[in-house]
């Protein structure tokens, strides 16, 4: 492994190897810790993190589907402040980066859980414009040019650490919401978060979730995910993070190929606690099967027919 160099770096945060954890799957790694050693990641993507408590949705928020899962969770955290206090210093510990992924209802709250993070020891912020189990905000902001330049800007003026940006499938054009973060100011940007989804029990003729409808992750949303990170990979000069339905290193190659600098980790924590870190042990084999020194030798290396 000596001549190989897994190292990457998205708008200015340098891990050392291109797996991350995605938010909302990972908790602030807590529980994961206990199965897996937090010092292989790249880095933690902290759950969603508002400017005060959130409560989340009502019971149920979760559903298995074919190929995939469910969520309406609704972004539950116990916000910034009890972040900082109860979680920060302790992902300190681990030698990986710590990205906080910040959630609000109004663009002032994410300009406000920026400002209380701005002077903290944290690595960079993933601005969450694409959450579809909101009632308000998250996705509200994310689905037009305008409404992600509109956040993202008001966030970089206090965000001087690496800013990316999560971007929602739910639109008729990746690239120009890819554009929007870019020209705002974004760092990076990351995608793709859940497609918006319904399932109904056909007994009670009720949607399962109490929320009707949720975010679709795990396998079934990954083709979708490798031509959105394609397409936006070619619209942005920016790093792009590619997530969706990511279970092997093998997926992960693929996002890497389609013009991803980094991968994410989500859905596929729940079946298999340490399926990030068997994600970059697939990585660091198929490089060692194609004799690849660095990732720069596959990132963005597709050959379109």
């Amino acid at each position: 492994m000596s001549n190989i160099s897994t190292e990457v770096n998205i708008g200015g945060i340098k891990m050392k190897n291109p797996v991350m954890v995605s938010s909302g799957t990972f908790g602030y790694g807590r529980e994961y810790s206990e199965f897996m050693d937090l010092n292989r990641l790249g880095a933690i993507v902290t759950k969603g993190t508002s400017a005060v408590p959130w409560k989340g949705n009502e019971a149920p928020r979760i559903a298995e589907v074919a190929s995939g899962m469910l969520n309406a969770i609704g972004l539950q955290n116990p916000g910034v402040h009890a972040f900082i206090k109860n979680d920060l210093s302790w992902l300190r510990s681990f030698d990986t980066k710590v990205i906080v992924n910040i959630v609000g209802k109004a663009v002032e709250d994410y300009v406000e859980v920026a400002t209380v993070l701005k002077d903290t020891d944290i690595d960079g912020i993933e601005l969450n414009l694409s959450c579809p189990n909101v009632k308000a905000g998250c996705m509200a902001f994310g689905t037009s040019y305008v409404g992600v330049k509109e956040v993202t800007q008001r966030v970089r003026e206090v965000c001087k650490k690496p800013l990316i940006v999560k971007l929602t499938p739910n639109v008729t054009s990746i690239e120009e919401t890819a554009t929007a973060a870019q020209d705002a100011g974004a760092d990076a940007v990351s995608l793709i978060n859940t497609i918006l989804a319904m399932a109904i029990d056909i007994h009670t003729r009720k949607p399962i979730l109490k929320n009707n409808v949720g975010g679709l992750s795990g396998p079934a949303v990954k083709p979708i995910a490798v031509r959105m990170v394609w397409q936006a990979a070619k619209a942005v000069k920016i790093p792009v993070v590619g997530m969706g339905g990511i279970m092997t290193g093998d997926d992960a190659i693929e996002f890497l190929l389609a013009g991803a600098s980094s991968v994410s980790v989500g859905t596929a924590s729940f079946i298999n606690p340490e399926a990030a870190v068997d994600v970059i042990k697939g990585i660091e084999k198929h490089m060692q099967r194609y004799k690849y020194s660095n990732m720069n030798q596959i990132i963005g290396k597709v050959e379109i027919n």
